[in-house]
């Protein structure tokens, strides 16, 4: 491993959290006063400078930007999560979001407990997973009488957390990709890490033009989205703002306790539907539907699945709410709202669906499975690779019928190469152990937690759903979990932010091997060849 690369990209990561930093500072002093902005930011934007010029200065060789490989591409995107994550989660602590340092009356336990629930809001934040800890019991800026916790927090710290998932919806490296494909070279390495970015389809023909196109679809989204919410949904700047920096990222990071619910407007609703159904939608379809080549949308097989899945979904849970007796209208907003938050892993509800019939949890409890489309901003495993998994199950049943029978696999009328498919089965044979390996663990932790709630906390942590069933479905927060559980399910968004092997990569004993020792075969080929090199000169000029 060249710790070097590491240095590096994590330097430059730490460097570019300054820039959000620096605004969400600027945006408190002006909403919530100096002594707030002060005390929940400037800390953070210190320890960021410092030690990402550190790591650039002490940490970098003058050959580093002409040695990035894939190896440390992945582990650097894997280690730039956490290190922001860790700068992130200052400004709740600090800021009194949760007990910290600043808290009168904490104690130690306070302290410590408060720091490990920033901790799980930033990771949930970053990972646009949308699971939130903030409630009465956890934070101290909310009495007896508050009725909307969430809310009552310093507005400033509010945008730093819908900044966060707005970060994060992107991803932080595909962020500053445009600067490190210059700096480092080997952009495209940087970005296949960032699995669960936009689609590595080349829209232009460099890198830099290609992430330049991704962020301002991304970007023009979020601004359309927020002059909507303000102008037709009649709400207020700051709410619109909000709403709009975590809708795109399939964040669900509302302003309100009640989340979406709270305006109980159905124009509120529908907008909010489309924009998550786009963030679900490949970034790729969205370019070339503004390019106008719709025959390469249309004929999109994933596409055209989201869309039959939604639709089927959101048919079969209609049917099942009017038949517990609610109103047609009602019934259908909250049907699709629903299907469509949680299949695109955004996570915003509108209703308590706990109390909706059990056959419908189960519908829920897939999409937060399987989610959207590759290339989009979703969480899950992703409609493409569950459609190659499906494909390749049904081509083994078509060679034990026909053994002479040569199937192939396509994707969009292109044939789907082994590796890939083997890359699909290896991803969904390490999601299947992760997920039954932390349920076990879980359930030792959560020994007060039923069979459904556990599986439905490791499900939506893996999806980067946010809401889940059970005991943290729509009405309930995380807040109620011990320290060790919110560890663990901090990990697990991680891992499925990540797509679970570029951070599985890091627990591999190969990934961390030395350059020092692979050095040597390299230096003894080196100098064999010399000496060939000073006998062949010999035997010319014995020539001459």
């Amino acid at each position: 491993m060249r710790r070097d690369v590491l240095a590096l990209i994590v330097g430059w990561t730490m460097v570019a959290m300054l820039v959000p930093l620096s605004f969400s500072f600027l945006l408190t002093w002006f909403l919530d006063g100096f002594q707030i902005a002060s005390r929940s930011f400037l800390i953070p934007i210190a320890f960021s400078g410092l030690i990402g010029v550190g790591l650039l200065t002490l940490g970098v060789r003058s050959d580093t930007t002409e040695r990035l490989r894939d190896r440390e591409a992945f582990a650097a995107v894997a280690l730039a999560w956490p290190v922001a994550v860790f700068v992130g989660s200052f400004p709740f602590w600090l800021g009194g979001v949760f007990h910290g340092p600043f808290t009168d009356g904490s104690s130690m336990m306070d302290i410590a407990r408060g720091f490990v629930n920033s901790w799980f809001e930033a990771m949930s934040g970053f990972t646009t997973t949308g699971a939130t800890v903030i409630e009465l019991s956890t934070s101290p800026n909310c009495i007896g009488s508050t009725t909307d916790c969430i809310n009552a927090q310093p507005k400033g710290i509010l945008v730093w957390r819908s900044l966060t998932q707005w970060l994060g919806g992107m991803g932080i490296i595909m962020l500053g990709l445009m600067l490190l494909s210059r700096v480092l070279g080997g952009g495209m390495a940087l970005a296949r890490a960032e699995l669960t970015g936009p689609s590595l389809s080349k829209l232009r023909p460099k890198l830099q033009e290609t992430a330049l196109a991704l962020w301002s679809i991304y970007i023009v989204l979020t601004f359309l989205e927020i002059v909507l919410l303000a102008s037709i949904g009649n709400l207020s700047i700051f709410d619109a703002f909000n709403h709009g920096l975590t809708t795109m990222p399939s964040g669900g990071f509302s302003t309100h306790d009640g989340s979406i619910g709270h305006y109980d407007s159905f124009v509120v609703e529908a907008i909010i539907i489309c924009f998550m159904f786009l963030a679900g939608v490949n970034f790729t379809l969205i370019w070339l539907a503004w390019e106008k080549q719709w025959t390469k949308v249309f004929n999109d097989q994933e596409g055209r699945s989201y869309v039959i899945v939604i639709i089927t979904t959101t048919t079969f849970v209609f049917f099942a709410l009017l038949s517990q007796g609610n109103a047609l209208d009602e019934g259908f907003f909250d049907s699709i709202f629903t299907v469509v938050s949680i299949g695109t892993s955004t996570g915003y509800t509108t209703t308590d669906y706990m109390l909706w019939p059990v056959v419908t949890h189960i519908f829920l409890f897939l999409l937060m499975i399987v989610g959207a489309c590759a290339g989009s901003t979703s969480g899950g495993l992703k409609l493409m690779r569950v459609k190659l998994a499906l494909k390749l199950a049904w081509r083994e049943i078509g060679r034990i019928a026909q053994p002479k029978r040569i199937f192939r696999i396509r994707m969009n009328d292109e044939v789907v190469e082994g590796d890939r498919l083997g890359l699909v089965v290896g991803m969904l044979f390490v999601w299947t152990g992760v997920f039954a390996l932390s349920c076990i663990i879980l359930a030792v932790t959560m020994p007060n937690s039923d069979f459904e709630s556990i599986i439905a906390v490791v499900a939506s942590s893996l999806g980067n759903t946010g809401p889940t069933l059970g005991d943290y479905g729509p009405s309930n927060t995380w807040a109620s979990l011990g320290a060790p559980s919110l560890l663990i399910t901090s990990i697990l968004m991680w891992f499925g932010r990540l797509e679970l092997m570029t951070a599985l990569l890091l627990l591999h004993p190969r990934t961390w091997v030395r350059e020092e020792r692979e050095a040597p075969d390299r230096a003894s080929v080196k100098l064999i060849r010399e000496l060939f090199e000073k006998m062949e000169d010999r035997s010319i000029e014995k020539k001459d």
